[in-house]
């Protein structure tokens, strides 16, 4: 399983170095077998870690130069472009690992990746090749979908509904190779977006095939439970709730889930342990894992913004059916000093490519999409469809993995997330985002409560932006010396992240800002990294 991690690793780089999707088609490697587009597949899953930018935006982090974090040694940022996500600006500096651009590029890159499989998927078809190509051509639709569905949520506002993201501008989907050296994109709207996702996640699902893939590393593709995951992800946020629960059904089954969820239970003797177990293949939680390009890690020892203090008290308190700090916080994170913790999950891994010169790359290893989740996504579908004493029984099989030993109930949960209790969930603006999206007084308390058990979940892993999104919560960060507030009301056009630069600079319209958007660059990047 190490040497299956290292070949991804070191095929993710060599896609990125030879950038051999930059060239025209008659200088392409010929994807004219079944074999080949196996291989391309391997490395279509993109390699960015967006963590950085969605916990940085979240109220999951805090500035260490502001008097409420109680830091005596204020460290500077680990990179300028820290302070820019922190402060919701409108020009994020950098294109390195974790910024924007390389975001925007490496989903494009395995959006472009997809698209060359699925064509040559077609062409191998149409000349009438034996081969049963459906495995592969549903892995490349949902690493399509997949791209799209990161970069829609990232650079584009919340979906509403049908009718009001229609005119809230998107980004655009790509469907075809770039044949050209220059090719003119325009921006779908959200609504458009989203309705192309579901297409390709609808038209791949079925076609998946587990057994296309070695057994032992199935978690490193989209194999059936990891399709299904994804898309009762996908269909939480578009809120077709029914579809939701069929997709989660589909991986966690209709009796206890309990053997397929995480075991929090087990603690480790280290952090490299604990990392190591997290990712762990062979952990039945984990459905799908995608090796990143990334330095994400190294933003949480002594430096500007960490996760401690004021925000961590939904971390650190009580929760409905336990007291204290919960364990699995404690056991599996380690500490930043006085700057806040970190956890084992984002855990860095070097790969050298020169050991006497000790210079190479760094990756963190995301587990994309996990039985956890999916039992989570279940549970808000149930809130949101009424059904409570179902979702409340999902609710206690996951705190019972995270060990909890006291039953949950709905008296618990409406006597625990009441106004001024529960000082991690904030006041929800559902009804200013669309008028079919509205938590009812009787909803909110179980609302509250799966938020509560997601943010815990995927804490650092940049999930809570996207519900922070979809709920319009407000947030207000704190920052520097002189306590500045920063606040993003429910609908704040911050709320989607400026395309890069040089993007804009290419022909692509900017997100809308209140203020001046950013001035292009001269200098295009290569075509098809629109």
């Amino acid at each position: 399983m190490k040497n299956y991690i290292s070949l991804l690793l070191t095929a993710l780089l060599a896609l990125s170095c030879n950038d051999f999707l930059n060239e025209l088609p008659d200088n392409r490697t010929q994807l004219d077998t079944q074999g080949k587009i196996k291989e391309l597949l391997i490395t279509a899953y993109p390699a960015a870690n967006y963590a950085l930018i969605a916990e940085f935006s979240s109220d999951n982090i805090i500035d260490n130069q502001a008097p409420v974090a109680n830091t005596s040694y204020p460290a500077g940022a680990f990179d300028r472009m820290d302070t820019d996500i922190f402060e919701w600006k409108e020009d994020i500096t950098g294109a390195e690992e974790d910024s924007p651009y390389y975001l925007w590029s490496e989903y494009y890159q395995s959006i472009a990746s997809a698209n060359h499989a699925l064509k040559a998927i077609e062409k191998l078809e149409q000349e009438g090749a034996q081969e049963n190509m459906n495995p592969q051509k549903g892995e490349a639709l949902l690493i399509r979908a997949y791209s799209h569905f990161m970069l829609v949520n990232i650079f584009a506002k919340t979906f509403k509904d049908a009718e009001k993201s229609a005119t809230d501008p998107g980004i655009p989907y790509v469907t075809e190779p770039v044949n050209t050296v220059q090719p003119l994109y325009e921006r779908n709207s959200v609504a458009k977006v989203y309705e192309l996702i579901a297409n390709d996640i609808e038209a791949g699902i079925d076609l998946i095939d587990d057994h296309a893939y070695a057994a032992a590393t199935a978690q490193y593709h989209f194999n059936t439970n990891a399709a299904h995951a994804f898309a009762s992800q996908f269909y939480l946020y578009k809120r077709d709730y029914e579809k939701v629960i069929f997709h989660a059904d589909r991986v966690l089954g209709a009796g206890n889930p309990s053997p397929l969820l995480r075991n929090w239970y087990i603690i480790h003797n280290n952090f490299e342990t604990e990392a190591n177990a997290y990712v762990d293949a062979e952990n039945p939680a984990n459905l799908l894992i995608i090796p990143t390009t990334s330095i994400y890690s190294r933003r949480f020892f002594e430096t500007r913004y960490g996760w401690k203090g004021p925000i961590t008290e939904g971390n650190d308190e009580a929760g409905p059916n336990w007291s204290g700090r919960h364990l699995f916080v404690s056991g599996w994170s380690g500490s930043g000093g006085n700057y806040g913790y970190i956890e084992a999950k984002i855990n860095e891994y070097f790969e050298y490519t020169d050991k006497v010169a000790e210079i190479g790359y760094a990756h963190v290893m995301r587990t994309e999409f996990t039985t956890d989740d999916a039992l989570l996504n279940r549970a808000e579908a149930k809130i949101m469809l009424n059904r409570m004493d179902d979702a409340v029984k999902d609710l206690e099989y996951w705190t019972a993995s995270h060990t909890a030993t006291q039953p949950l109930t709905k008296e618990k949960i409406t006597n625990f997330y009441r106004a001024g209790r529960a000082g991690f969930v904030f006041r929800f603006h559902t009804e200013e985002l669309s008028p079919d999206f509205i938590v009812a007084a009787a909803q909110k308390p179980f609302v509250d409560c799966v938020l509560h058990f997601r943010r815990l979940e995927r804490v650092l892993e940049g999930h809570r932006w996207f519900d922070l999104k979809r709920y319009g919560i407000e947030i207000t960060h704190v920052a520097g010396a002189s306590s500045q507030k920063i606040t993003l009301t429910y609908d704040d056009d911050r709320r989607a992240i400026q395309i890069p630069r040089d993007v804009i600079g290419a022909g692509l319209a900017p997100n809308p800002r209140e203020q001046e958007a950013p001035k292009p660059l001269a200098i295009v990047r290569p075509a098809q990294r629109i």
